[in-house]
């Protein structure tokens, strides 16, 4: 619970960026291709929305019951996990370097499948 929660506030990946490589629909949301696309983990880690009025405190606690019952709303990224499913691309380039944490050292080019779709 404490690993959870310290992951929660001090995420290691403080914001996801993408480009979508192809026109997409995202519910009633039209997200045409190019589009740059950011999640950001440390604002969703400390909205009180979804994670209630103490969302800024150390309360390793919110875990007691498990991960997927520590929230209290659902997340935008297990809604989009749901439809979609990830890939590497074949341009990524394996080449790990070590700054604070080991990072791919050209990015990781993902592509993103609906699923039901090519």
């Amino acid at each position: 619970m404490i690993l959870y929660e310290v992951l929660r506030l001090y995420p290691a990946v403080v914001e996801l960026v993408g480009s979508v490589p192809k026109d997409l629909n995202l519910g009633k949301l039209l997200l045409p291709a190019g589009t740059e696309v950011s999640i950001p983990m440390l604002q969703i880690h400390r909205d009180k929305d979804i994670w209630g009025e103490d969302a800024h405190k150390f309360k390793p606690e919110k875990f007691a019951e498990g991960v997927s019952n520590a929230t209290k709303a659902k997340m935008a990224m297990a809604i989009i996990l749901k439809r979609f499913w990830f890939e590497l691309s074949p341009a990524y380039a394996h080449s790990p370097y070590i700054f604070l944490t080991i990072r791919p050292q050209h990015g990781a080019q993902i592509i993103l499948h609906q699923l039901g779709s090519d």
